[in-house]
């Protein structure tokens, strides 16, 4: 049977406690993250004659903090899921909320 040098020995127990150290690290890291549910409030507007989601989402991206530097497109899925839009159609009159800062 072999034996295995003291020297190899000490690299192991020596690299073993530099993973369990870098686990451990990574866990109490992971653990203080706040993941506290900010309180979003929204606007309502009114759909007018020749509005879409599209218009409305442009606009939104420029004149509302909540969407800065966000996509047209990331702004209509968000619009629609707030609003329960199965497609992307708009009635004149019909009301929607929107998310703001």
């Amino acid at each position: 049977m072999k034996k295995i040098n003291v020297k190899r020995r000490t690299n192991i127990k020596a690299i073993i406690a530099i993973v369990l150290a870098i686990l451990a690290i990574n866990l109490i890291t992971s653990v203080n993250k706040s993941y506290s549910k900010v309180e979003i409030s929204y606007k309502t507007e009114y759909v007018s004659c020749g509005d879409t989601l599209w218009s409305i989402a442009k606009r939104e991206s420029k004149n509302n903090k909540y969407y800065q530097d966000k996509d047209v497109r990331e702004i209509i899925y968000d619009l629609k899921k707030i609003n329960n839009l199965s497609n992307s159609d708009l009635s004149e009159g019909q009301e929607i909320k929107i998310p703001k800062m």
